[in-house]
């Protein structure tokens, strides 16, 4: 009866107002019944164990692939294009699997998503050390680029369950480093080390592969929901199934205005990512010297990620945060495009110190979206990262084929597509950080 009274707007803005207070009441109770040190270093161990699994299951098997393409290459006799083709067909299938990766964890429960994610991405990452050919490579690698994202968004949410508003940037931060910090050594161990230890490049996969089957275990073990009524209240006390989670998600806004900055602003690092060492071989720079531009590129990115989720927090403001991030990848790519000499190297550390930073607070910055909070996170973490793979797949070959024209223009084409990602987070509402949506009580 009450409810024929009001326009259906009117009415989702009652609800969410009723859905704030609960939230509101449960995060006094949950301090006041539920914090003591024990809970608190569970949360730590979750975390840990969140960013150990993004390190060893993602970051690190992905990396070592670039740095033993040449030990693959002379294996199955693969040319340029096909070695091209092996790396770039991995990214297709996460456009699809992200946004289901999120909501089943939404859905589900993270645990065990991560629990099956864990055992699925080690068996086919092991699977790429038992390919024979080009077709078999190719086909390995699609399947474990379809399982990457049920682990990355699943992650997330769980950090996003354990740790209050005041520190889901500080959270996101150590996610981001472990994901950066297994970049580094993928690319660093795999060829260098693992292949002559282990007896070549099969065996380094099946090494990976098996540490990322491992990992299922711990996670087995993890509680499901520290407070499952809290985890209802953020829900509205509602089950909802898949398809109405995503049509709720869908009609948020900021999700649009986030999907926008990652499209420009991911498509932007891709791009570059792949373009910078053939880049600075042309200009005569030797191989190694212009893949240590590269491994610049992680090493200060890894440095720089916690500062800069923990200044998210202190300064309690994610926007201005990202837009300033934004802005210094526009500026070192854009100094790309005519820098020589030490001048590549001021450009990018300028870009490369903000990278992973902007990753930890972007995500923590969706998780705080008002309609999103833990009982959504994975699903709206997902249906804006389906805009990540998009521009990921788009930028770098859009890029690369305006080096014809001019070696230094693929980077300004992808300053001006960072430029749309920061349009994007200039469109969005801020949300305040210190606004209690995780689960468990804030320090």
């Amino acid at each position: 009866m009450i409810r024929k009274w009001f326009h259906p707007a009117a009415w989702d803005r009652v609800q969410s107002a009723l859905a704030r207070k609960l939230e509101e009441e449960q995060s006094r109770f949950d301090t006041m019944t539920d914090f003591n040190p024990q809970e608190t270093r569970y949360r730590w161990f979750i975390l840990a164990l969140s960013a150990l699994t993004n390190l060893l299951a993602v970051a690190a098997p992905a990396m070592a692939m670039p740095v033993l393409f040449a030990e693959i290459s002379r294996d199955l006799r693969l040319d340029l294009v096909q070695v091209g083709l092996v790396w770039g067909i991995s990214a297709l299938p996460g456009i699809l699997t992200v946004l289901f990766g999120g909501a089943l964890g939404d859905r589900f429960g993270p645990k065990r998503v991560l629990i099956v994610a864990c055992v699925l991405i080690g068996l086919t990452g092991a699977l790429r050390g038992l390919s024979g050919g080009f077709l078999a490579l190719a086909a390995t690698m699609f399947l474990n680029g379809g399982i990457t994202p049920f682990i990355t968004m699943n992650t997330m949410k769980t950090c996003g369950l354990y740790f209050s508003g005041r520190q889901l940037g500080f959270a996101s931060g150590v996610l981001s480093m472990g994901m950066a910090l297994g970049f580094l050594i993928g690319s660093l161990v795999s060829a260098t080390y693992l292949s002559p230890a282990l007896g070549g490049w099969r065996h380094v996969l099946f090494f990976y592969g098996a540490l990322a089957a491992l990992l299922g275990i711990p996670w087995l073990f993890v509680r499901s929901v520290p407070h499952p009524a809290r985890a209802a209240a953020s829900a509205g006390g509602q089950p909802r199934s898949l398809w109405e989670t995503i049509a709720h998600i869908a009609r948020i806004r900021n999700i649009w205005f986030f999907g926008l900055a990652i499209f420009g602003i991911s498509g932007c690092v891709q791009g570059v990512l792949g373009y910078l060492p053939l880049h600075l071989r042309a200009l005569g720079w030797p191989e190694a010297r212009a893949d240590e531009a590269l491994a610049a590129f992680h090493t200060i990115s890894l440095v720089f990620v916690i500062p800069i989720a923990l200044g998210s927090d202190r300064l309690q403001t994610r926007k201005k945060i990202l837009l300033g991030a934004s802005a210094m990848i526009i500026a070192g790519v854009g100094l790309l495009s005519f820098a020589r000499g030490g001048l590549v190297w001021v450009a990018v550390c300028l870009a490369g110190m903000v990278r992973d930073g902007f990753m930890a607070v972007f995500m923590t910055s969706i998780i705080e979206t008002e309609g999103v909070g833990p009982a959504y996170a994975g699903t709206a973490m997902g249906a804006v990262m389906l805009f990540s793979g998009i521009g990921n797949l788009l930028a770098p070959p859009l890029g690369n084929s305006l080096a014809g024209i001019s070696a230094g223009l693929p980077f300004l084409f992808w300053a001006a597509l960072a430029a749309v990602g920061l349009a994007g987070v200039a469109a969005s509402r801020e949300n305040h950080p210190a606004r209690e949506l995780a689960v468990g009580p804030a320090d």
